[in-house]
């Protein structure tokens, strides 16, 4: 059951939708879902919504409501030159500092929808970041944290997700594409290392085969449907396994 809301941040009002489950289960645990570079649209709607059906509140916010209107896209959009250069002016323009930011109400907004206790974080490219970004910085109120084809997730960039890992708390899965410019195999094992040192709860896992992007429907000729199975397989117990039933 979807529930458009509007969230209030320093820089503005967030669009956001508020999933729980379809047949009126209760849901006790909030997740907030951070969207992939095309923004919020019906493929990623079907995903939060099936992750609200295994129980829990899922919060999907626009993270480039700094811009205003823009798209719609879908995972075709990259294909398009002018899609692609509005897309990396809204990615650009989204720090991760932003986000940070920005997650501190989209906590509140999933603890004022009734979720209870520590909550998760998901991301998908741009959001796998901002998902272990928002654990680091939150510590105290994420449980666990999972990113999917995530992009530079340990760059040489000063706001890098690996550069916190020693503040993360929460329980940690990186699902990694086969073949990956955004997420190489040198940052991925910088990223083990900083975990690893960091004392984190981890695992990272290589999804051979699978190119970025594979989990999300529309992205066509990239998505796999069994490599897609796999990660909801591995996303689920991620979150079964920190609030127990």
């Amino acid at each position: 059951m979807k529930q458009d809301v509007d969230i209030k941040t320093a820089d503005g009002v967030v669009k956001a939708a508020l999933f729980r489950p379809d047949n009126g289960a209760p849901a006790e645990h909030g997740v907030i879902f951070y969207m992939d570079a095309m923004g919020p649209r019906s493929s990623l709607d079907s995903m939060a919504q099936r992750l609200a059906d295994a129980g829990h509140i899922v919060l999907l916010p626009d993270l480039f409501y700094r811009f205003g209107a823009y798209g719609p896209f879908d995972g075709s959009a990259f294909g398009n030159p002018a899609s692609r250069e509005t897309i990396m002016t809204m990615l650009r323009g989204t720090t991760q500092e932003m986000t940070k930011r920005d997650s501190a109400a989209f906590l509140d907004a999933l603890s004022a929808a009734g979720a209870k206790g520590p909550v998760g974080t998901v991301g998908y490219c741009m959001g796998g970041g901002r998902a272990l970004t928002a654990a680091a910085t939150y510590s105290d109120r994420i449980a666990a944290a999972a990113s999917f084809h995530g992009g530079n997730l340990a760059s040489d960039a000063e706001d890098s997700p690996h550069r916190l890992a020693a503040d993360i708390k929460a329980r940690v899965y990186v699902g990694v594409a086969g073949v990956d410019n955004s997420f190489p195999p040198e940052q991925s094992a910088r990223l083990a290392e900083a975990l690893r040192t960091g004392g984190v709860d981890h695992i990272i896992e290589n999804y051979i085969g699978m190119a970025h992007g594979w989990t999300v429907p529309d992205h066509h000729g990239v998505y796999d449907e069994t490599g897609a199975e796999r990660h909801w397989k591995r996303l689920l117990n991620l979150f079964d396994e920190v609030w127990p039933r």
